[in-house]
This record gives C-alpha cells, structure tokens and sequence, in this order.
C-alpha cells in the first residue's frame, strides 16, 4: 500500500509539501531563537549601561554634595570675613569722663559682623586675622586728655595731648594695626587725671576692622 502511495503523484507532492512545512518550521525556529538571543543580548547591553548611567549619577551626586558643602564654608568663612565698626562715645547730650574706666562706645555708627559691644565697649575677634583699630579723643586743655588702646591687658597705643590753658580744645588720636586671635579684646581705657569729653556733635570716636583674615 505504502509503494503504491508514494508511487502516486498526490503523494508525492504531499511529501514534498509536509518537507517543506518541516524546513521552514525549523528555519522559523532557527530565526526565533536568533532574535531571543539578540534581545537578550541587547537587554543586557542596557542593563549594563543603566548600571553605568546609575553609577555616574551617584558619582556626580557625591561631587555636588561636596560643592554644596564646600560653598557653604566658602559662605560662612566670607561672612565672618565681614567685620567692620565704628562708633562714638555719646548718642546724644554729652559727658566728660575722668576717672579709670573702659570707655564704652554707644553710639553705633556701623557694626558689622557684630564683633564690638557698644554695653562693654570691648570688640572681640571673631577671626584670627590682623585688624586695624584707632581712636580719636576730645578734651579741654586744662586737663591732659588721653586715651589707651588695649589688646587684652597690654597697652598697645597712647592718644594724648595737653595744653595748659583751658582756653584750647585737644584732638588726640592714635591707631595700630594688630594680630588677634580668635576671642582676643580690643577696647579703649581712660586713666584718673585724664579726660575726654563728647556732645551731640560726636567728636570721641573708636572704630576697627578687619584687614584679611589669617
């Protein structure tokens, strides 16, 4: 029956057709598995790109968390570069001092960075940098007038001036630039048997600033 059927040419075209049907399956097969292995390949080509892309994320991430942390000490340290006053002896009506005492300037003029307290008249360095300070002191001449310049407890500077007749009125000044330290007090001191004197017209006067910081 077998040699009868493939002897017929139905049969034979069948069989060619079914041999057709089994090489192109086998082919389509061959292709799907072709695509699976590229798709495969490419998920893990990405994959590894993305773990790349995350990396230099977190990378750049830890550098702009440094930028930002080390502007802001970059900020603080430029704020705290800012200290700057001036200040005269009285506001308003007027007082002549005589007796040993720090003489606290309470008229604010400019107190930047807050470093001078016009309560105590004693300016603390915020910094360590080095700092210019003058002192300008007005007094009649029937009495020497002068004024201290003070680092701490050490005497740095001397206003002074003396007239014998109280017919003048004396100017004295003096001014130093000084290394301070952090928490280092500058402030200004009068002595018994000297004076000064100050009005509404602000003739006393302290004032200091910051150079640059060292």
């Amino acid at each position: 029956m077998l040699l009868i059927i493939m002897k017929s040419p139905g049969a034979v075209v069948l069989m060619l057709w079914l041999g057709l049907l089994l090489v192109a399956a086998a082919e389509a097969d061959d292709v799907d598995q072709l695509e699976l292995k590229y798709i495969r390949s490419q998920v893990q080509d990405f994959e590894t790109r993305l773990r790349t892309s995350e990396k230099q994320m977190r990378d750049l991430q830890r550098k702009c968390d440094k930028l930002q942390e080390d502007n802001s000490v970059l900020k603080k340290e430029r704020d705290q570069s800012k200290v700057s006053f001036s200040a005269s002896l009285m506001a308003q009506g007027e007082i002549s001092v005589s007796h040993t005492t720090n003489l606290a300037f309470n008229r604010i003029i400019v107190n930047i960075g807050n470093a001078y307290n016009p309560n105590t008249g004693i300016f603390t360095a915020p910094i360590r940098g080095v700092y210019f300070f003058i002192v300008f002191a007005f007094g009649k001449g029937s009495m020497p007038t002068g004024a201290y310049l003070y680092k701490n407890e050490e005497k740095i500077v001397y206003a002074y001036a003396y007239a014998p007749s109280s017919d003048y009125w004396l100017k004295p000044s003096n001014g130093a630039s000084l290394l301070l330290e952090v928490g280092d007090e500058v402030c200004i001191k009068v002595y018994s048997g000297e004076s000064v004197y100050d009005n509404w017209n602000h003739h006393t006067s302290f004032s200091g600033h910051l150079l640059f910081p060292m």
